[in-house]
């Protein structure tokens, strides 16, 4: 089930943070049951793509350990978790707030990781938009299931936030392992191709997060608040994550998202120094 991995789903969180509206009781209500259907969810899936997987995954160096692949769970059991899961994901926004946004966005994340598992992965270009479709649908859904407004601009940067940080592991994972890797897809890409990706990725976030953190018209964080000039300097420690990002990526030193939250002191400063000066800005 991998909880270590669940920590992707506070991305639901970020939405009504900047919307001020997180510390109201229905939206923490709302927040906290997207977070839990996302968990079960998501769960469910990595049991299904482990049951796809586990011939790979038992001649890879590290996923080898993973309890279907070694041996620790059954295939019978794994699978008959997984539709346990998906019917307390689909249950719990139904019965708690009866959701029908967050519904909605629980089934095409169903739908597009079911595609992704069984044929998806192996679609070189396609795969990345949708490993990245899944940040997106997380922030999104934060916002669907409280009602709240959704800037453009937030869009643009959670899309191609999404879609750096998944070229970024491909770019390292082909640098690292190569033609050794059980991931088939990486044979299709060549290293200036990811490395334009992830050039083109990283400055297309920028750039839309510089919009939202300066734009003072309707859709950017500048006009809602007196004190804005927090919300500015955030762009800061984003362009300097950017950075450290795509170094670590360029090196062959590059984690998936949750290994660089949980793991990566300058990430985890980095992360800090940004989340302090939003909610000074919006909160204050």
């Amino acid at each position: 089930m991998r909880p270590k991995q669940w920590i992707k789903n506070c991305l639901i969180a970020v939405a009504p943070a900047a919307a001020h509206s997180l510390t109201h009781a229905v939206v923490m209500e709302r927040t906290a049951t997207a977070f839990a259907a996302f968990c079960f969810l998501a769960s469910a899936i990595y049991l299904l793509n482990d049951l796809r997987d586990a011939e790979s995954d038992r001649r890879h160096p590290t996923k080898r350990f993973r309890a279907v692949a070694s041996g620790q769970l059954s295939p019978r059991i794994a699978a008959t978790s997984a539709v346990v899961l998906i019917l307390i994901a689909f249950a719990i926004p139904f019965t708690l707030s009866r959701s029908h946004g967050l519904l909605l966005i629980l089934g095409l994340y169903l739908a597009i990781s079911l595609s992704y598992t069984m044929w998806l992965k192996n679609v070189a270009v396609i795969e990345l938009g949708v490993v990245a479709s899944g940040f997106f649908l997380r922030a999104y859904a934060g916002a669907v299931t409280s009602h709240i407004f959704v800037s453009t601009w937030f869009l643009v940067v959670i899309s191609f936030g999404a879609l750096f940080l998944v070229v970024g592991k491909r770019s390292s994972e082909l640098k690292e392992v190569g033609a050794l890797s059980t991931r088939r897809v990486l044979a299709e890409y060549a290293p200036e191709f990811l490395h334009s990706a992830l050039t083109l990725s990283a400055t297309v976030v920028v750039t839309g997060y510089c919009l939202w953190a300066f734009d003072t018209s309707s859709t950017g964080l500048s006009s809602r608040y007196n004190d804005f000039v927090p919300v500015r300097l955030s762009v800061v420690p984003v362009v300097f994550a950017i950075l450290f990002i795509m170094r670590s990526a360029e090196a062959g030193d590059g984690s998936a998202p949750e290994e660089l939250v949980l793991h990566n002191r300058t990430v985890q400063v980095l992360g800090l120094v940004w989340i302090v000066l939003l909610l000074w800005g919006v909160y204050k």
